[in-house]
């Protein structure tokens, strides 16, 4: 395996970015973007992990293997955000079973005495 040295420009300027990206974060957090508030701090948050996953961790130089993993846990967690959006969004979602009163009473087999003994 070869080992990728990056100058150190690059990792300063990896850190700069996420440093602007943390900023924004910050001023975007006083904006009311209504629903689009959670959207929109997700994908700062995403961009800046893709920014230390690819850079830092050096994944942008890896094996297809490594690749492999780090797409399984991108959709890993696109599976656990679309849950909690699912159940998020169906939480005002009314319920109304039938009581067990309003249903009809279910007749017994002819010849079967339900008293007790």
């Amino acid at each position: 395996m070869s080992e990728h040295v990056l100058p150190v420009r690059t990792y300063l300027l990896v850190f700069v970015a996420l440093t602007v990206m943390t900023v924004v974060t910050w001023w975007v957090a006083f904006i009311d973007f209504g629903a689009l508030n959670d959207v929109i701090a997700l994908g700062i948050a995403c961009f800046k992990a893709v920014l230390v996953i690819l850079w830092f961790m050096h994944v942008k130089f890896s094996t297809r293997l490594t690749w492999a993993f780090v797409a399984a846990g991108f959709f890993w967690l696109a599976i656990l955000l679309a849950l909690t959006a699912g159940d998020y969004a169906s939480r005002d979602w009314e319920y109304n079973p039938q009581s067990w009163e309003a249903q009809p009473a279910v007749s017994s087999s002819p010849g079967h005495d339900e008293r007790p003994h």
